[in-house]
């Protein structure tokens, strides 16, 4: 299903029943939308991308540490830039191959600021991903104390890790604390700027100044240290005599680090400083000024209007003449014609019990909903026949629901303008009215209106789900418009 080119009275619902607006019209709507997701993601799978991404960023200080091994006779800052550099892989690994990452989870805090969410859903999801970001950071932290890479360079590798982790336990707990906070508006902007972009290279690019600037200024980030100061106290604790005699220091000189003084003198400060960076500074810093700039929402349906259209038009005579609908049209809205009790399936339905359920409701189609009546996906008669006339084809494809319903799915909420739901599903504007952004027709500019009306359809579904604070409510369909038109001009 596509959208208009710019904003338009749809919405698109994922897997898990998170609304977005397709295309988004500001990086705030999608920082809600981003936020959102993580909170309401099934718990396991949160779990399971967050132990990801602390093996992703674990990884990303390896290759920092190697990069800035043996380069004592180097400039300061450009040693620090090309450490920076390569940890930037981290936040690439996270945001391109899919990770839960405890400081990039804070801007959750503006999904939790327009009340799509509880503070306990909230305070459940960053656990769940601290602790996720953990296991994944120790896993880590134990293949490379397996494969010994701390002997590389002649024990220099290990001894530049002592270093780096003993210098993060002589920050003063205010101090470690500000840093926390300058690192994590640093990786909260970085992850706001990708959204800006769907193209996996441009997003890799626009993370890698954030992450080498809070990196290279020494700032610091509570998952990496997950990772880097264990694997200093790993070494000091299981390294041999050998290794720290060919080097000529002794285990004794690291002694400060200890789990103890790691936890209550860095591991505390700097993951707090982390969510007062990212969710106060960035994510309710920018909600400030959204909702200060909006205090009310439009209803999605007269933004289309607005944005899309240089007038306020609905039909044009042959004269030229600007028509409108009757105001018993214009003032209808959504809530006013939909099916309240509409069919629904279960994700787990087989797809026989969906298409026997379908045809003897004598509907086309029905929304699959979770156990919370939020709207998962929308599945059709089309999509069930297209699964049973492929067993010729495809063994072993699924026969549940979930896994053949549409979950980008098209919806509106009960406000908006059916005026404005009618033009959208018959009508595709960019070819009715082919104009650049100065408002001149750009296209097309040799065929009279009636002309390009014809040639205007729109591609777009017939039902469409009724959504309020990202639950289920009604179905509106376009037989139902009809009957209403028909109703309101006595046909």
């Amino acid at each position: 299903m596509t959208s208009q080119q710019k904003v338009s009275p749809i919405s698109l619902v994922t897997p898990n029943g998170v609304e977005l607006k397709k295309p988004m019209s500001s990086l705030y709507q999608q920082a809600e939308t981003y936020g959102r997701s993580k909170v309401v993601k099934a718990v396991w799978q949160s779990f399971g991308l967050a132990a990801f991404a602390g093996a992703f960023i674990a990884l990303a200080f390896v290759f920092y540490i190697t990069v800035t091994t043996g380069s004592s006779n180097s400039p300061w800052g450009m040693v620090r830039l090309a450490g920076g550099l390569a940890f930037s892989l981290g936040l690439m690994l996270v945001v391109i191959c899919g990770g839960e990452l405890f400081t990039s989870t804070v801007l959750s805090s503006v999904a939790w600021a327009q009340k799509q969410v509880s503070t306990r859903e909230l305070l459940k999801c960053w656990s769940r991903v601290y602790l996720g970001n953990l296991l994944g950071a120790m896993l880590m932290l134990t293949l490379i104390m397996s494969a010994r890479m701390y002997e590389l360079d002649g024990g220099r590798w290990g001894l530049n890790a002592l270093h780096i982790a003993q210098h993060k336990l002589h920050h003063g707990w205010i101090q470690a604390f500000v840093l926390g906070v300058l690192c994590n508006m640093l990786v909260c902007l970085g992850v706001w700027m990708t959204f800006a972009s769907r193209d996996a290279l441009t997003k890799a690019i626009l993370l890698m100044l954030p992450v080498a600037m809070f990196v290279s200024s020494g700032f610091e980030h509570s998952i990496a240290n997950l990772f880097m100061v264990p694997l200093g106290i790993s070494i000091q604790n299981f390294a041999s005599p050998e290794f720290f005699g060919s080097l000529g220091i002794t285990a004794s000189q690291f002694s400060d680090l200890t789990l103890e003084h790691f936890i209550l003198n860095n591991l505390i400060p700097v993951t707090l400083g982390n969510i007062v960076g990212g969710g106060v500074f960035v994510g309710l810093g920018y909600w400030l000024i959204e909702h200060a700039a909006k205090p009310e929402v439009q209803p999605v349906a007269k933004c289309l209007t607005q944005l899309t259209s240089p007038t306020h038009l609905y039909s044009v005579s042959s004269s030229g003449e600007q028509l409108k609908m009757p105001k018993s049209i214009q003032k209808l809205r959504v809530k006013d014609l939909m099916d309240p009790k509409p069919i629904t399936l279960s994700p787990e339905s087989s797809v026989y019990a969906g298409l026997k359920r379908l045809t003897d409701e004598n509907s086309r189609s029905a929304a699959v909903l979770d156990d919370k009546k939020r709207l998962l996906g929308f599945v059709s008669q089309q999509d069930l026949l297209r699964r049973l006339w492929s067993e010729e084809f495809a063994r072993g494809v699924s026969d549940r629901v979930s896994d053949l319903m549409q979950t980008e799915v098209l919806t509106v909420s009960p406000q908006d303008s059916v005026s404005e739901l009618i033009e959208l599903m018959v009508v595709d504007r960019s070819k009715l009215f082919p104009v650049n952004d100065n408002g001149i027709l750009v296209g097309n500019t040799f065929k009279s209106y009636e002309e390009r009306l014809r040639f205007a359809s729109a591609s777009k579904p017939s039902a469409f789900p009724v959504v309020e604070k990202g639950v289920l409510c009604g179905v509106i369909t376009r037989e139902a418009i009809a009957q209403r038109v028909c109703d309101i001009y006595k046909m």
